[in-house]
C-alpha cells in the first residue's frame, strides 16, 4: 500500500515536467516570486498596448487640439539674420512750408489719423495775401483785355478800325494772359490748390491771407513740430510742420554678410518673427544693396511686409529667415505635430475614436515644418497643436496595470 503514493507523486511530477518549469514550480509547491509575475504580465501587456488615444469631440475641444489635413508644401533652407522694423521710405511725408507767416490754427495733433488732402493747419501769411491779390488783379485785367480784343477783332473784320489797333489789342491780351498764368503758378508754388484758386473771386476777404496746409498722404501724425502762433518761413527757409507715416506696409532692414550675399535675391520670401508676437509674418525682399559697409562688411537688404493690423512697429528687432533654397514635398507637417514616442518620431492621426499614434520617417526640414517621407499620406488629418497632451495620454498605464 505504500507504493501508491509514490506512483501518484511520480505521475504528477511527470505531468509537470511536460507542462514546463513554471508548472513544475507550482506543482512542487515552489511559489512564483511576485516580481517575476509582474514582469511577465507587463511584458505581455506591452506587446498588446493600444496606439489609440480615445477622445470625443468635446474632449478635443477642451484640450485645444488643433487639427489639420496634411498635404504638399514648400520646404526651404533658410538663412537667419537679424533685422529691424523701419517705416517704408515711400510712405513717410514731411509736411513743410516755405512761405512766411504764422500758425493760426492746428486741426490735427500727434497720433491722429489723417486722409490725403485733409487740412492739418491754417497759416496766416502776408506773402499769400499779396500773391492772391496779384492773381485777382491779373485775372480782372485779363478778362477786360480779352473783351477788348474780341471787340477790336469784330470791328477790324467790319473795317471799322485799322488793323494796327487790332494787333496792339491782341498783343495786350497775350501779355495779360501771361501775367495771369504767372500769378496762378505763384499760388500753386505756395501750396494753394487749383480749386481754391478758381474760388478766389467769390472768397471773403478774410480768407485772402489764410493758407491751408493739407496732408499729402493718408496715415498717422508721427510728429508735430509747431505750436499756435509759431512763425514759419523766416529768411526764406523751409519750416517742417508735421511728419505723417503710413504704416500699412513697413520695411525690414536686414544686414547680410558678404559670404551669404550671393544667395540673397530680390523677390525671395522672408519669415520674420519677434518676441511677443504669437505668429510669424512673411515679407518679400525688395532691395539688395550692391555696396558693403566698410566697417561690418555686410550689405543692407530690405524686405517689405504688409502691416494692416499694425503689429510690426518701427524700431522693433526681428529675427528673419531668408528662404535661399526651396523644394516641394508631397507631405509636410509643422514641427509641433511631431512627437518622440518610444524613441521613434510619431504623429497623431485622427480616427473615429480619437487619435492614433503613427510612426513616421522625417525628411528635410526648415525652421517651421518638416517633410514626412513615410508613414503618413496626403489628405489625412492630424493633430498639429498640444500633441504633447496626446503623448501623455498614450503613456498613461492601463487600468489592468
Amino acid at each position: 500500500m505504500a507504493i501508491r503514493p509514490i506512483t501518484v507523486t511520480a505521475f504528477v511530477l511527470g505531468a509537470a515536467l511536460a507542462l514546463g518549469a513554471p508548472a513544475l514550480q507550482r506543482v512542487a509547491g515552489f511559489g512564483v516570486p511576485a516580481a517575476v509575475a509582474q514582469r511577465d504580465a507587463k511584458l505581455a501587456g506591452s506587446s498588446n498596448k493600444s496606439t489609440v488615444v480615445a477622445m470625443d469631440d468635446e474632449r478635443i475641444r477642451l484640450a485645444e487640439i488643433e487639427q489639420r489635413s496634411v498635404g504638399p508644401a514648400t520646404i526651404a533652407r533658410r538663412l537667419a539674420v537679424p533685422g529691424t522694423v523701419v517705416p517704408d521710405a515711400g510712405r513717410v511725408a514731411h509736411v513743410a512750408v516755405k512761405l512766411s507767416g504764422t500758425v493760426a490754427e492746428l486741426r490735427k495733433n500727434i497720433g491722429d489719423d489723417v486722409v490725403k488732402d485733409e487740412i492739418l493747419a491754417v497759416l496766416e501769411s502776408r506773402e499769400v495775401a499779396d500773391a492772391k491779390s496779384e492773381y485777382l488783379a491779373a485775372r480782372l485785367s485779363n478778362d477786360l483785355q480779352q473783351d477788348l480784343t474780341a471787340r477790336d477783332k469784330s470791328l477790324w473784320e467790319g473795317r471799322s478800325v485799322p488793323e494796327q489797333q487790332y494787333i496792339r489789342s491782341r498783343n495786350a491780351a497775350a501779355q495779360a494772359s501771361m501775367r495771369l498764368n504767372t500769378a496762378r503758378q505763384k499760388l500753386l508754388a505756395l501750396g494753394v490748390r487749383a480749386d481754391e484758386i478758381e474760388a478766389l473771386p467769390q472768397a471773403p476777404d478774410a480768407l485772402l491771407r489764410s493758407q491751408n496746409v493739407r496732408a499729402p498722404i493718408s496715415g498717422r501724425i508721427a510728429e508735430r513740430r509747431v505750436e499756435l502762433g509759431t512763425a514759419v518761413g523766416r529768411d526764406n527757409l523751409e519750416t517742417e510742420l508735421f511728419v505723417i507715416v503710413d504704416l500699412g506696409r513697413v520695411w525690414i532692414d536686414l544686414s547680410v554678410s558678404s559670404a551669404d550675399l550671393p544667395a540673397v535675391k530680390e523677390g525671395q520670401a522672408v519669415n520674420i518673427a519677434t518676441r511677443g508676437q504669437p505668429e510669424a509674418g512673411t515679407a518679400k525682399i525688395v532691395f539688395v544693396s550692391p555696396l558693403l559697409d566698410k566697417d561690418t562688411r555686410t550689405a543692407r537688404v530690405v524686405a517689405a511686409v504688409d502691416n494692416a493690423d499694425g503689429r510690426w512697429r518701427p524700431g522693433s528687432f526681428v529675427t528673419a529667415a531668408i528662404a535661399i533654397e526651396e523644394h516641394t514635398a508631397p507631405v509636410v507637417v509643422s514641427f509641433g505635430a511631431v512627437q518622440s514616442v518610444g524613441g521613434r518620431k510619431a504623429v497623431f492621426v485622427r480616427t473615429k475614436d480619437g487619435f492614433e499614434k503613427r510612426d513616421v520617417v522625417l525628411g528635410q526640414r526648415d525652421g517651421q515644418a518638416v517633410e514626412i517621407v513615410s508613414g503618413l499620406a496626403a489628405g489625412e488629418i492630424i493633430a498639429v497643436s498640444n500633441t504633447f497632451s496626446l503623448k501623455a495620454e498614450l503613456s498613461k498605464p492601463g487600468e489592468e496595470d
